[in-house]
């Protein structure tokens, strides 16, 4: 154990304020507050060092499916290390784990999928579709195909090129992002643009932003669309029914690719393996990540469906790949969460039981005064917060109040996100029924005091 395991919550918050930079953080104000450290964790729950116990609402960063401390997955990890902690991929060399995950990712795809590029992140796996899909196209002779369209308030990573293909405009405003060649169109987000049409009539309006674009653009100009099946980091934004449909008759007619970002969604986060199943999505390519290894290890990797990877061996060599593409411990470690996941049954179960049970208690918080629309999915949910119903107006200070929301629920004993003005979850999928009776119990606590605040004056917002 390392030489800080019994040191005080003082002492750590003072190291760390001293020499650790954190992800997407105030740095001044996180080490004036001091930081939460996180010391341990079992199943659906987590300790600080003042070892106050919090429900995990959040499965980690979306990622910790089959919940925290499972020995399979860490005896994985470990015997592989004993065996062969570490080799690369280049060279005309592989090894037995990349090689087994391999095959069992193409097990549990869809049929067209066959092959996967191995690389450690989400972020990693969105900048390899970037290159993958431009070498795609140069290799059919098409080199000028190469302008990929997102979405605006999407999220594909924060390396460069996956922060230029993510909508994210406080990303963009730092390190002259985009990169050349990226273009963003709406957002699906029926709630916030859409609310005076119909659902279905928004859906294929959303889409046909992406048609216009195209035809501005110029096909031939096009290489690529790329979205989550259901946006995370956004705010859990659910398409409407008519949007997928839509996207993909936009695709075909056009012939560009379809890039599914399954970062989030895939390994059972929408109570189906991935959410391009959910969406009957046909995907050209899939980025995967978190859920793969449910953050046991960092791993992740670019799935291709057969006619890019007939049409990538046109190209000759593909100059792309990371050190750690295909970690033989992070492969061992994903192979085993992978056969926990089919031994357990957790997708299904999911399906069949806890999901449509976390359902319906998300939507029974529509009746709260302060809840202004539910979004939900299988195992992802989003309470959108709002100061008037019904309505779609927003807080005139955005997140200041969900804010607030997410510091109640931590006191109170639950992980859950802020995203702008609404409340994020997304739970182990191993998450039982009593422990989404606990989550919800919180949950609504957490809205309520949150409420109060607000009739107190105690919110700028």
């Amino acid at each position: 154990m390392g030489s800080l395991h019994n040191a005080s919550t003082e002492q750590l918050q003072e190291l760390d304020a001293l020499h650790h930079l954190h992800p997407f953080t105030d740095t001044r104000a996180l080490n004036k507050k001091g930081v939460r450290v996180i010391k341990r964790a079992d199943g659906v729950y987590l300790w600080d060092s003042n070892d106050r116990k919090f429900l995990d609402g959040m499965a980690g960063l979306w990622c910790v499916n089959v919940g925290y401390g499972r020995k399979e997955i860490m005896d994985a990890a470990y015997q592989q290390m004993q065996q062969l902690p570490y080799y690369n991929s280049f060279f005309q060399t592989s090894h037995p784990p990349a090689i087994e995950l391999s095959a069992r990712i193409a097990e549990v795809t869809p049929a067209k999928f066959n092959r996967v590029f191995f690389c450690g992140s989400g972020s990693e796996a969105n900048d390899t579709v970037v290159r993958m899909v431009r070498h795609y196209w140069a290799a059919l002779g098409k080199p000028d195909k190469k302008v990929i369209i997102s979405r605006e308030n999407a999220y594909h990573g924060s390396t460069m090129a996956g922060a230029s293909l993510g909508g994210m405009k406080p990303m963009h405003a730092q390190g002259g992002l985009p990169i050349a060649d990226i273009e963003h169109i709406m957002q699906p987000h029926w709630f916030l643009h859409g609310i005076d049409q119909s659902p279905e009539a928004f859906g294929k309006q959303a889409a046909m932003a992406l048609e216009q674009r195209i035809q501005q653009l110029g096909a031939d100009k096009v290489a690529a669309f790329i979205a989550e099946p259901v946006q995370g980091a956004g705010g859990v934004i659910v398409p409407p029914s008519t949007y997928w449909p839509e996207i993909q008759r936009i695709c075909k007619a056009h012939d560009i690719l379809l890039v599914a970002d399954e970062v989030i969604c895939g390994f059972g986060r929408t109570a189906r393996w991935f959410g391009s199943e959910t969406y009957d999505i046909d995907a050209d390519l899939m980025a995967i990540a978190k859920g793969l290894s449910s953050g046991y290890l960092p791993i992740g990797g670019v799935v291709v469906s057969d006619r890019v990877a007939e049409g990538l061996e046109q190209g000759g060599d593909f100059n792309h790949g990371y050190t750690y593409s295909g970690h033989p411990a992070c492969a061992a470690a994903a192979l085993a969460n992978i056969e926990l996941m089919q031994r357990e049954r957790i997708v299904e179960n999911a399906a069949e039981k806890t999901a449509p049970y976390f359902q319906q208690k998300l939507s029974e918080l529509s009746d709260h005064p302060l809840v202004g629309q539910i979004r939900g999915v299988g195992m992802l949910g989003a309470i959108q917060l709002c100061p008037e119903k019904p309505s779609n107006k927003p807080f005139a200070k955005s997140g200041a109040v969900a804010t607030v929301c997410r510091d109640h629920a931590m006191h109170n004993g639950l992980v859950m996100r802020a995203v702008d003005d609404a409340m994020i979850l997304s739970p182990p999928l191993v998450i039982s029924e009593s422990e989404i009776d606990e989550l919800f119990a919180i949950a609504t606590e957490s809205i309520d005091q949150t409420y109060k605040d607000l009739e107190d004056g105690k919110i700028e917002f």
